[in-house]
């Protein structure tokens, strides 16, 4: 009720001012009037800051619509007064209006009031009603005005829209749920909304580069994005709910489709999104479905091409690539991985046993060596089965584009240093890669041994 009482004291003071500049000043009077008001009502709603400092354009530039409207009408008016209702203000008495200017002051708040209730009045001054109000993440201010006046909660769209703007605030509307009232003014409803004190309606969540589905999910339950991991893990092993993205409906149509652990394994782009509170496991999968087929553009698919390979074989070797090495090592080896395939040799990779058993062991025994599987690269030529993890976009890029130096210079083995290094050991020759291993490998079993890993 504040505002109202305040807009009260306004048209009382502005009906006493009306005589005095109509009689002392003529028609300037009313324009000066206006430009006053605009002034005066500026400083109630906030401006007085700029004010107080000189910045009067600024103060006026923030003023809400119905003070420019107010400033617009009093002119108006004022000039009808002057023309349709013969009255010359400039000659009028200087000392009293007469009736002439009550006639004019009663036609200006005539207006105004009719201006003030049709558009700008709360729907329900006395209203206590709590009414729910969503604002989606990226909904516009216009989208948010229409669906304000379908709720009931304020008068009119437009003037609600340009007051928010000449205020200031139209980029400032904050996504959220929010509780308001039809005996809120325009100006609280603005207020609540740019604070952004509503209950938030979405989150981020992050897949980071290098984790399987089984790791996502896990870490899905446990933000509390989703309440147990079972629906989404039965999502991503069948893949089937997805058919109508083209990079899933590839891997549905290949062989040995229903021996992969999770067919979206490495589809679910590595990355940071905002989503819904309250949003299911499907839509969670679909945009991160999305993204990696964003991703993977149209010039890698082409580039894939060129080499032989399918999208899938491509983010089948990246993911490998992401597992071995830090990012500065990518294309190195990309380049081994590539030069072993080319020679018909097994890839004989670590990490796609470690996809099998779940433990990155550092020393792996004959028995991990001879697991029976199609992701042992171990045991199979070329490729695992499909990809063993979430692959970065450096590691696909990495896959498309290896090191041109070690490409031509035949480079064929690598292996890890020290535990708490990420440098890789990289050797043209079997006996340079067994050299290697030699000075390496007591590393790699005492740090197994002191993590408890048999």
């Amino acid at each position: 009720m504040e505002e109202q009482n305040m807009f009260l004291w306004i048209k009382a003071a502005v009906t006493a001012l009306c005589a005095a500049f109509s009689a002392a000043f003529g028609w300037l009077g009313w324009l000066v009037l206006a430009w006053a008001v605009c002034m005066v009502i500026d400083w109630i709603s906030g401006s007085a800051a700029a004010a107080s400092k000189g910045e009067w354009s600024s103060a006026v530039a923030r003023a809400g619509i119905w003070h420019k409207a107010g400033m617009v009408v009093v002119v108006i008016v004022a000039a009808m007064a002057d023309g349709v209702l013969g009255v010359a203000v400039e000659n009028l008495p200087r000392w009293a209006a007469g009736k002439d200017t009550a006639m004019i002051t009663v036609i200006l708040f005539s207006v105004w009031n009719k201006v003030y209730g049709e558009f700008i009045a709360p729907p329900d001054e006395n209203s206590t009603a709590q009414v729910p109000f969503t604002i989606e993440s990226g909904q516009s201010l216009t989208r948010v005005a229409n669906r304000l006046e379908e709720a009931g909660l304020i008068r009119n769209r437009t003037v609600f829209k340009y007051y928010c703007d000449f205020a200031g605030w139209g980029q400032k509307i904050q996504s959220g749920s929010y509780t308001l009232s039809p005996s809120m003014t325009m100006r609280q409803i603005a207020d609540q909304l740019t604070r952004g004190d509503g209950n938030p309606i979405v989150r981020n969540i992050t897949l980071i580069p290098g984790w399987t589905i089984e790791q996502f999910a896990e870490q899905l339950v446990k933000d509390g994005v989703l309440t147990d991991s079972a629906e989404f893990l039965a999502l991503c092993k069948s893949g089937t709910s997805f058919s109508e993205f083209y990079s899933v409906q590839d891997v549905l149509n290949s062989r040995n489709v229903s021996q992969r652990r999770y067919v979206l394994e490495g589809y679910l782009a590595p990355d940071t999104y905002e989503i819904y509170i309250g949003a299911t496991a499907s839509e969670i999968i679909r945009k991160l479905i999305t993204q990696t087929e964003r991703v993977f553009t149209v010039a890698c698919e082409d580039r894939a091409e060129e080499m032989g390979y399918t999208m899938d074989e491509i983010l089948t070797l990246a993911s490998m690539i992401e597992k071995e090495a830090s990012k500065a090592d990518f294309t190195k080896v990309s380049a081994v991985f590539h030069n072993r395939l080319k020679a018909g040799m097994k890839l004989q990779s670590d990490v796609t046993i470690h996809y099998i058993t779940g433990v990155r062991k550092m020393s792996l025994t004959g028995s991990d060596l001879a697991l029976d599987s199609l992701y042992n690269t171990y045991q199979v030529t070329g490729l695992p089965l499909g990809p063993i993890c979430a692959p970065s976009a450096d590691a696909i890029n990495a896959a498309l584009y290896p090191d041109e130096t070690f490409v031509a210079e035949n480079y064929l083995y690598f292996c890890a240093t020290s535990p708490e290094s990420t440098e890789l050991h990289f050797s043209r020759t079997l006996q340079e890669h067994e050299q290697a291993v030699a000075i390496y490998a007591p590393l790699w079993q005492q740090y197994d041994k002191e993590r408890g890993i048999e």
